[in-house]
């Protein structure tokens, strides 16, 4: 703790910074439960100084240096987009790959599905590993793990030789069946580590243990790949921070929506590519003081896209696998899907003379024109300014200032005018099409996945947010909306509400009634007491912790499978039972009584660190709140133009109740708010918009 001047003795916090494709948030909550929020400009080019910049910034509006700051830090949680950048901009590592004699294509022939079976033109991703790089070594493991043929120790070296000679920075290996016995790719890796030390060399039995040749050897290859580029950022970054003041250790958001230790994320940063978006998790969770335990589906609207996650039964579902650049991995990743829809997104007109937003965007440099740092495209940021929606003028504490009359040249020049319309209506349009993308994002977490939307409630977050909600609500059938009080900092406000968290999987097969629930219960025990020992290696041995049980299951030829959670005391039947239903829910079909095969189990643990963020004092309105002024603004179809009353966000406190249509200007996002609609302060000043 420190001693922080005007802040009190003994004052400490809790910081978490958030890279954006445009923003860097940062948000500071100390013991009393008060938040401070800032935010600053991303730096693409060096994300690490965008971190630095947010930490001044925030001890600048602190009235403290960033050395103060750190120094009362007791935890900070960083997300990072630095490994998902790394894979979309193929800004890489060059890695030699050791696999089985005669199966170096699997890389390159993949599982030969397409993602649309109708587009027969979409190109294949690179293959991250030339074929020169991917060399076969005798030796071969049948899928029981028996010994069908010695390692051959010469090959291997001479595959270790060609690599030093082709410059490889990282090495993977993946030899086939390794997840039933690792013997031989254990010897692999010790003669690498020879040459390419410590996560310079990634073995596949010790990252991802399970079956799927092209999964696994993927998944391998990416993290070898990324281990030079994201594993040196962390540690540069780490190293800055605690040259800065900073005495505790760095945590980093991972894909499965947990926290870990730099250390450990340097060594697996396959497993950070969703890092940022999967604090999702716990942004709900902080956000369920107002959406209560019912369902609830989250848009989170930034300046370069929109994320949508769906919370159900307390807790966000969690999948086995993803594709990043259209490559496969096979890591737990909190279920969010994203499309570029958002402050900054591109519109064009095409040839044949449609109206297209995205997925391209202006980023955080130059910006959308509005920024007047040199952009000429028309985005929905300039939109919402021309069409009264944002006010002209300063935002993000200075940092940006928007020009109305360059948001109208965009659009009229590259958008009205190829239409053949006004820039009214051209704006008008770019946002209805843009709220047409963000309802076909949520629907394909719902609808698509046996959920109904209309039974939800629609958390909107991001700078933008509060924006699209009511038009995307209306779309979908939602009655209600919450806007979160910190909806610009959704995410960097959910990174203080998120755990250490460790996944452990391995690959069982059997039918259900072979193996029996006594013998999934063992193979359980002996795999948490393996991930115990790992979590215990990284967060040391002080830290709570509590485990979670899995077991995949499918149907006799089917190729995936569901997975269920079970307990040390579920029975056959209760394993058979949470399948079915899971299974009638997305497909709407069972096969009653129908034989049901074991493919792997899984142990979640758990590290209990993060405190609760605490929650300012409660206050009750002492009159009703008056307009900060009016503004004319283009509300809907519907509607149209009419001139609404603007309220300053910190002057609405819980109690208060209001008739739309109206804007509400918060520090990190501006809610508009429908004609009819009805707008509640709720506890926490959070905004809930009950819609007509």
């Amino acid at each position: 703790m420190s001693d922080v001047s005007g802040l009190g003795v003994d004052w400490a916090c809790s910081i978490a910074v958030d890279v954006g494709g445009t923003f860097t948030d940062i948000v500071v909550s100390d013991d009393s439960g008060a938040l401070h929020v800032a935010k600053s400009p991303s730096v693409p080019s060096d994300p690490s100084r965008g971190v630095l910049d947010a930490v001044t910034l925030a001890a600048d509006r602190l009235g403290i240096d960033a050395t103060e700051l750190l120094a009362g830090c007791k935890r900070f949680v960083h997300g990072s987009t630095v490994a998902t950048n790394a894979v979309l901009e193929g800004n890489l590592a060059k890695v030699g790959l050791i696999t089985t004699a005669g199966f170096r294509d699997a890389l390159e022939i993949r599982r030969g599905l397409r993602e649309d079976q109708w587009d027969h033109r979409a190109p294949w991703p690179a293959v991250l590993v030339p074929r020169d790089l991917r060399i076969g070594v005798g030796g071969r493991v049948d899928k029981a793990g028996e010994e069908l043929e010695q390692l051959d120790i010469a090959q291997v070296e001479a595959a270790l030789d060609r690599f030093e000679g082709g410059d490889v920075e990282a090495v993977a290996i993946c030899l086939l069946h390794s997840y039933c016995n690792d013997r031989h790719e254990r010897t692999v890796a010790e003669m690498a580590r020879t040459r390419w030390p410590g996560a310079l060399t990634t073995a596949s039995h010790e990252l991802v243990p399970l079956m799927g040749e092209y999964e696994r050897t993927s998944t391998s290859v990416v993290n070898a790949a990324l281990v030079p580029k994201v594993g040196g950022y962390l540690q540069r970054l780490a190293d800055r921070l605690t040259a800065m003041g900073l005495r505790v250790p760095l945590l980093l958001i991972q894909s499965n929506g947990g926290t870990v230790p730099v250390e450990a994320a340097a060594r697996r940063p396959v497993d950070l590519v969703l890092s940022g978006p999967a604090a999702v998790g716990g942004a709900l969770d902080r956000a369920a003081r107002g959406i209560g335990s019912g369902a609830a589906v989250s848009i989170e609207i930034g300046g370069t896209s929109c994320d949508v996650a769906v919370r159900v039964e307390g807790s966000i579902p969690v999948v086995d696998g993803l594709q990043i650049g259209g490559y496969h991995l096979n890591i737990p990743a909190v279920d969010v899907h994203t499309v570029g829809a958002g402050g900054g997104t591109i519109a064009t007109v095409d040839a044949a003379g449609l109206l297209r937003m995205g997925p391209q965007g202006a980023g955080a440099d130059p910006g959308p024109a509005c920024y007047g740092r040199g952009g000429i495209a028309p985005t929905a940021t300039d939109a919402h300014l021309l069409l009264g929606r944002l006010r002209p003028g300063p935002y993000a504490g200075g940092s940006i200032e928007l020009d109305a009359d360059l948001a109208h040249q965009a659009i009229t020049a590259g958008v009205a005018q190829p239409l053949g319309t006004s820039a009214e209506v051209a704006a008008q349009g770019m946002l209805t099409l843009l709220e047409q993308h963000i309802k076909h994002a949520v629907e394909v977490l719902t609808i698509e996945r046996g959920r109904d939307p209309r039974s939800m409630t629609l958390v909107a977050a991001g700078g933008a947010g509060g924006l699209h909600a009511v038009a995307v609500a209306r779309a979908l059938g939602c009655a209600r909306v919450v806007v979160p009080a910190e909806a610009g900092v959704f995410c960097a406000i959910g990174m203080l509400h998120t755990d250490l968290r460790r996944d452990s999987s391995r690959t069982l097969t059997g039918s259900l009634d072979t193996l029996g629930a006594e013998g999934i219960a063992a193979a359980l025990l002996a795999q948490q007491a393996q991930a115990e020992d790992l979590a215990s290696t990284e967060w040391g041995h002080d830290v709570e912790r509590a485990c979670d049980w899995f077991v995949d299951l499918r149907y006799p030829g089917q190729l995936w499978s569901l997975r269920v959670a079970v307990g040390a005391d579920s029975s056959t039947a209760d394993i058979r039972r949470s399948f079915e239903t899971e299974y009638d829910r997305l497909y709407g079909h069972i096969q009653p009584q129908g034989v049901l095969e074991v493919t792997s189990i899984a142990v979640v643990v758990h590290g209990f660190t993060a405190a609760p963020v605490g929650e300012p004092e409660p206050s009750s309105p002492s009159a009703a709140p008056r307009p900060a002024g009016f503004r004319r603004c283009w509300v809907d179809a519907s509607t149209g133009w009419a001139d609404l009353a603007v309220y300053e966000g910190h002057e609405l406190v819980p109690g208060v109740s209001l008739d739309g249509p109206l804007i509400v200007e918060a520090t990190t996002t501006t809610v508009l708010v429908g004609q009819g609609d009805r707008l509640n302060v709720m506890a926490g000043s959070d905004l809930e918009i009950v819609l007509r």
